[in-house]
């Protein structure tokens, strides 16, 4: 397989391994509900993605991300401690309008290679990743997932927006990519996806609207029963008249005197009902076969028979490569939910859900490490509301003003409910606003030792519970508890924390398992058995990844 190089790949190709371990700080008051496992990171997505990688290292089931398109008209930001000469003058430096100079494609593979390489770690062993991509940086994306996930590619969707770019001087670019790799090349064998058909979009808007009212899901099947997807008949045949059974039988009639239309009365209802000189491209048995399941809907007197499509398996097939959803939808979406365009060219909502739906499950983790305005998070919120799921997410948005103003706002209205939204009354669910906060463990895997009390607690509570603690509320040497269970820590610099009969004195009032750290224990297993304390040594090195 061909190898892509470009300037400074040297120095980026093990970054990832090189680069400290930073701590995850909750924010109580940015956060919706307590001890949500739902996550918007703020921080630089690179040094975020290393703070996840102790608690979610291969358990991430389904990623997407939108990563900066190079186009030379955006602005993205590269943050990074790389040394190398190479690279320092690109640091902290925003992309201009530059020409289509190697330089500034170099800056952008530099940018993705270590990003994507943690991405491929958190990402469990059956699970996938799209990215949203276009012309200007597809095939050098290509090149580096190649190599990165070693060729286990599955598909390239095109994406076809309703954008018409009249002044272009050559061609309107109106596609867009979505490349789908998966981690290993066994992780999917026999796994089949599938996506609701064309033509059963309504039928989806409608289990929306019922499920918003709060019907009991045996009301929603019996409405949804009732509703038919867009008409499905063919101009190429001529059946005109109807049996007593009510299909039609072929007449075969010319179309010299103009159009025409009959009028006869429906077996089933009754009623008046129009039939043109066109009809459907089915053969007379089809027909019958069609009226005996019920799978013809009769209009009125000023409307056809048509078919009807049932929201069942007969309703689902694969997915097709090639996806249109309408950006402008979203775009007045935001303007509705913010009272103006706070961010521009946002991700399709509906394409976000759709994606996630056909290629995840109900309790998928699923992580977004460009959130931008928080599709991702919109999306899993409004999935989990239609078909009961209990999807997380976790978002990671570098720029504080993004992620502050527009990404956590978007998810407390679409918690919450705003007007014009697909659920007025909000979704419910909850969330936890985090941030980088301090370097806890160096790239070579040992602790800092300018580390805070806080900070080792903090992970040393994760570890144990996979909740976030609130580091302020920490009161030495009492961490927290869960259920019965205590977390105790004693710290004061390396080796000199001893668990003895005196330390364990400042434990005795909390009833229950009693976990304490400490660096040395000096009682013996049955005193520890009889008063229900479990030891464990401080982690002074972290499992290197």
């Amino acid at each position: 397989m061909p190898v892509l190089n470009w300037i400074g790949k040297d120095k980026v190709v093990n970054h990832d391994k090189e680069l400290p371990f930073k701590v995850l700080k909750p924010v109580k008051k940015l956060s919706v509900g307590k001890e949500s496992e739902n996550l918007l990171i703020e921080g630089d997505n690179l040094e975020a993605l290393k703070a996840l990688m102790p608690f979610y290292f291969n358990k991430v089931d389904f990623i997407y991300i939108d990563p900066p398109y190079n186009t030379g008209e955006e602005k993205w930001v590269y943050n990074d401690n790389v040394n190398s000469p190479q690279i320092k003058a690109w640091l902290h430096k925003v992309v201009g309008r530059e020409g289509e100079d190697l330089c500034r494609h170099d800056k952008w593979l530099c940018m993705m290679y270590p990003r994507l390489k943690l991405l491929r770690e958190l990402l469990s062993d059956e699970g996938i990743i799209f990215i949203s991509i276009d012309d200007n940086e597809l095939q050098h994306l290509i090149n580096i997932m190649d190599e990165i996930f070693n060729g286990n590619h599955i598909a390239t969707f095109i994406h076809k927006n309703n954008s018409s770019k009249n002044q272009a001087n050559l061609v309107s670019i109106s596609t867009e990519y979505l490349v789908l790799y998966k981690k290993n090349k066994e992780a999917l064998k026999g796994k089949k996806w599938r996506t609701f058909k064309k033509g059963a979009k309504d039928i989806v808007a409608m289990y929306n609207k019922l499920k918003n009212e709060e019907l009991s899901l045996d009301e929603i099947e019996i409405q949804i029963k009732e509703m038919y997807s867009r008409p499905k008949y063919s101009h190429l045949s001529r059946w005109n008249k109807v049996d007593e059974k009510g299909v039609y039988v072929d007449a075969d009639l010319s179309r010299e005197g103009g159009s025409k239309n009959y009028t006869i009365i429906s077996p089933n209802t009754k009623k008046k009902c129009v039939i043109p000189t066109r009809g459907w491209g089915k053969t007379y048995e089809e027909l019958l076969r069609l009226q005996k399941e019920d799978l013809i809907w009769y209009g009125d007197e000023n409307t056809p028979p048509r078919m009807k499509s049932y929201i069942d398996s007969e309703s689902e097939a694969v997915p097709d490569s090639l996806l249109y959803f309408d950006n402008s939808v979203d775009t007045r979406m935001i303007k509705k939910m913010f009272g103006s365009l706070v961010f521009e060219n946002p991700k399709p909502l509906e394409m976000i859900k759709t994606i996630v739906r056909f290629a995840s499950d109900k309790n998928s983790l699923i992580l977004d490490s460009f959130a931008g305005s928080g599709t991702t998070g919109h999306a899993v919120l409004e999935l989990n509301k239609e078909d009961d799921g209990s999807r997380k997410f976790i978002l990671v948005e570098l720029e504080k003003k993004v992620a502050k103003e527009i990404t956590l706002e978007r998810l407390r209205k679409v918690i919450k409910g705003f007007e014009g939204a697909n659920y007025p009354n909000g979704t419910g669910q909850d969330f936890q606003y985090l941030e980088l906060n301090g370097q806890l463990y160096g790239g070579d895997g040992f602790i800092n030792p300018n580390a805070r009390y806080e900070d080792l607690a903090g992970y040393i509570y994760f570890t144990e519970t996979r909740n976030y603690l609130d580091l302020p509320a920490i009161k030495n040497p009492y961490i927290g508890s869960l259920g019965s269970n205590h977390y105790f820590l004693f710290f004061e610099g390396k080796d000199k924390n001893i668990l003895n009969e005196k330390t364990i004195k400042k434990t005795e009032k909390y009833k229950g398992t009693r976990i304490i750290y400490a660096d040395k224990c000096l009682v013996d297993e049955e005193y520890l058995g009889k008063n229900n304390i479990i030891f464990k040594q401080i982690p002074y090195e972290l499992k290197k990844y």
